[in-house]
């Protein structure tokens, strides 16, 4: 029985990469293949495995030019060699889903997301653009974006992040998909004595995440705002923020979880397909001022304008929604939840976030895998004397299933 794990890029380190490391816990001997990776933001519990990665790798600064190389998307993920193994697990965002498979493989893709800039993103990141970088991405998007389609059936089962990406998954690939949410380390989360005054904004500095509208509002109301990240966007938020913003750069995970608990709440301006950022802060007891579109709505529970006086949603609440990406509505919703603060319980909101824990996702992705696979070996004809024998995907599954719980 022979595993692989496929995960878009190791270049970063969020919620792609955590769900893709508890893979690897799931199934430690497999092997793990990518397009480009950094050996920094390789997860450790990766970082001794066989690692492929693709030709662009070899380009010089590959790894960190990788998102100015979508024409070579297509052909360097099926030059990845995965014609032997029995079982493939794609942690994916990008276009690793267009693996060339064995015939008899099982391949599961656990989707973040479609391409945002190849589907429902794509005139606003257009938009960004000019003149011959304009053209050259519209031509290469307009290709990739045929070629993502199609690799999509070669996908033996998807698992959606949430129902916000399931719906994604059905509208551009035309693909059904089983919701299983990202795994959230809550054993790390605990409740502060005495939680700080100061707001907290976590996260990549990029531009879809929208931290400029979290400073400004701050910045209106003189509000102590405190941003954990790096990204292209640093000098320009730096730019606008007043005297009440501090940028703490990237944390390590003490100091991080350190600043979950001790902040007021959490700022969260961005159309995530998920958002592991704000069930992190629950887990510390945090409450989440959020906007109020995609996985948000999945991961916080909110009070609305016309349910302030309702006092059972009031003792359910995790936080408080805004509707608009705008600093006016952001200011709004922070003036609405300094209101009603008193009545949000942290133990509640604890509780909320331990729904979404590690061993809940590694349960439930056993179970799963464990379904499709013994599906797929019973459908599976029964090879003749002299063929060679397919893997039993069921010795894996039923060999040891405690590791799961780990």
């Amino acid at each position: 029985m022979r595993v692989a794990i496929v995960h878009h890029w190791f270049v970063t380190q969020g919620g792609g990469e955590r769900v893709a490391e508890v893979i690897g816990e799931m199934f430690p001997e497999a092997d793990l293949f990518t397009l480009v990776a950094e050996p920094s933001f390789v997860p450790p519990g990766l970082a001794a495995r066989r690692r492929t990665v693709s030709l662009l790798q070899s380009l010089p600064g590959g790894s960190r030019i990788h998102r100015h190389l979508l024409p070579l998307y297509p052909f360097a993920v099926e030059q990845l060699d995965l014609t032997g193994y029995d079982l493939v697990l794609s942690s994916d965002s990008g276009p690793m889903k267009g693996v060339i498979t064995h015939q008899d493989a099982v391949h599961i893709c656990y989707c973040h997301s479609p391409m945002r800039y190849l589907w429902d993103g794509y005139h606003e990141y257009a938009g960004r653009m000019s003149g011959l970088s304009r053209l050259a991405f519209a031509l290469s998007a307009h290709y990739v974006r045929g070629w993502d389609y199609q690799a999509a059936q070669r996908v033996t089962h998807f698992i959606a992040n949430s129902e916000y990406v399931a719906r994604r998954i059905s509208h551009f690939y035309g693909r059904s998909s089983t919701v299983i949410n990202p795994p959230i380390d809550t054993d790390h989360g605990f409740i502060a004595n005495d939680p700080g005054t100061y707001y907290l904004a976590v996260g990549r500095l990029v531009g879809y995440k929208r931290t400029d509208i979290l400073i400004e509002a701050c910045n209106r109301l003189g509000r102590e705002l405190r941003i954990v990240g790096e990204g292209p966007e640093m000098k320009r938020l730096r730019s606008i923020a007043g005297p009440t913003i501090r940028f703490l750069g990237k944390l390590n995970n003490s100091d991080l979880w350190d600043a979950y608990a001790g902040c007021r709440a959490l700022l969260f301006a961005a159309d995530e397909d998920f958002g592991m950022v704000a069930l992190e802060a629950q887990a510390c007891g945090r409450p989440v001022i959020a906007f109020g579109k995609g996985g948000s709505l999945e991961t916080v529970r909110g009070c609305p304008d016309d349910s302030l006086g309702d006092k059972q949603k009031l003792d359910t609440a995790t936080g408080v929604f805004f509707f608009e990406q705008t600093e006016e509505a952001v200011a709004r919703a922070m003036l609405r939840f300094e209101a009603l603060e008193s009545d949000l319980s942290p133990l509640v909101i604890q509780d909320h976030a331990r729904q979404f824990d590690t061993g809940i996702f590694k349960e439930r992705m056993w179970n799963y895998i464990s379904e499709v696979c013994e599906r797929r070996h019973r459908q599976s004809p029964k090879p003749s004397t002299t063929a060679r024998k397919p893997a039993d995907v069921l010795t894996l599954v039923a060999a040891d299933s405690s590791h799961y719980r780990r």
